[in-house]
């Protein structure tokens, strides 16, 4: 009989050992996850800033319901699309889920792609000042109405070295440079050194499929997810709750958005009809997967599955880098 793990905690001084499975969207990573919970006991908690969003479950390919049978999914469906959510907010809900999974006698394993999420589980959550909700929205105004390249040209003059990080696109954590600056007078950057050298013990696994193979996995995703009525999802929220600041900047769902509005240019091209719209999400899809891997290149202990391996394999790989067997 195994012994009953130690109770899990997010304080930085803790111990207790972090399991993780990573990999770029449209990897493999869920359905790799799901067979190690089912093969060895455990409960999955999400490690993906979109899957908190209940309704958003085409375009951010939520584990559906067959998936999820016989294994606790935590960290889903917690809020309304329309609700802001951030890092901070993430890391207290996982804090707890954490403890509830400890008390039950079971372990937790991290499934996902959201690379910040795995820094500040590991690292911890460096002490910013907390979120002014009227600069945000303010400097949320200025996204809109001067443009999100004028933004980042703000924040390169503020944190040359967080703008270089960031792609322009990446308005929300363009502006949480700008307002951590105005309100501390200080760059972002300076206060993610303060981020705690000494990582929190974790085994992290990682699965990534060879890029053109990827690329075809991504389209026919796109695809596919289009089919099944990513489109009407979309127009079903927006006509509901609406999409809030953090649930619109999901993969995919702001040009279903535009092009539900008929605003939708690729390179200043209309795109009118659904093959080129699933052409430009795949597009965007691939770049945002590039970024994806950059972040995981901070983290050299990943062990790696070898994706020509057959899915029992690369079960039997991942459960002996993690510890399980």
């Amino acid at each position: 009989m195994s012994s009953t793990p130690p109770a899990h905690s997010l304080d930085p001084a803790s111990t207790s050992e972090l399991l993780f499975v990573v990999g770029p969207t449209a990897s493999g990573k869920t359905e790799l996850g799901v067979e190690l919970a089912r093969a060895h006991g455990l409960e999955i908690c999400s490690l993906d800033s979109m899957l908190v969003y209940r309704g958003m479950d085409l375009g951010t390919a939520k584990p559906d319901a067959a998936e999820r049978r016989g294994v606790p999914h935590h960290l889903i469906d917690l809020i309304e699309p329309s609700e802001r959510y951030d890092v901070q907010r993430y890391v207290a809900d996982a804090a707890r889920e954490l403890d509830a999974i400890a008390a039950r006698g079971k372990r937790a394993l991290f499934v996902g792609g959201t690379g910040l999420y795995l820094q500040v589980l590991v690292q911890g959550l460096f002490a910013g000042p907390a979120v002014d909700v009227e600069l945000r929205a303010e400097l949320e105004r200025r996204a809109a109405s001067d443009g999100a390249l004028a933004l980042h040209a703000a924040l390169a003059r503020v944190d040359p070295e967080l703008a270089a990080k960031l792609h322009p696109n990446d308005v929300r954590r363009v502006i949480r440079g700008l307002e951590v600056h105005e309100q501390s007078g200080r760059p972002l950057s300076s206060w993610q050194e303060q981020w705690s050298a000494a990582r929190r013990p974790a085994r992290i696994v990682g699965i990534e499929p060879p890029r053109e193979l990827h690329a075809e996995r991504v389209a026919a995703r796109t695809q596919a997810m289009l089919e099944a009525g990513w489109i009407d999802e979309v127009r079903a929220i927006r006509g509901a709750s609406g999409f809030g600041p953090t649930a619109c900047q999901a993969l995919g769902y702001a040009e279903i958005l535009a092009y539900l509005d008929g605003t939708l240019v690729d390179d200043r091209t209309p795109v009118r009809d659904e093959v080129l719209l699933a052409a430009l999400i795949a597009r965007r899809t691939r770049q945002f997967a590039r970024r994806q891997r950059t972040w995981y290149r901070r983290f050299d202990t990943i062990d790696w599955v070898p994706f020509d391996a057959s899915p029992a394999e690369r079960v039997e790989h991942a459960a002996r880098a993690l510890g399980l067997v």
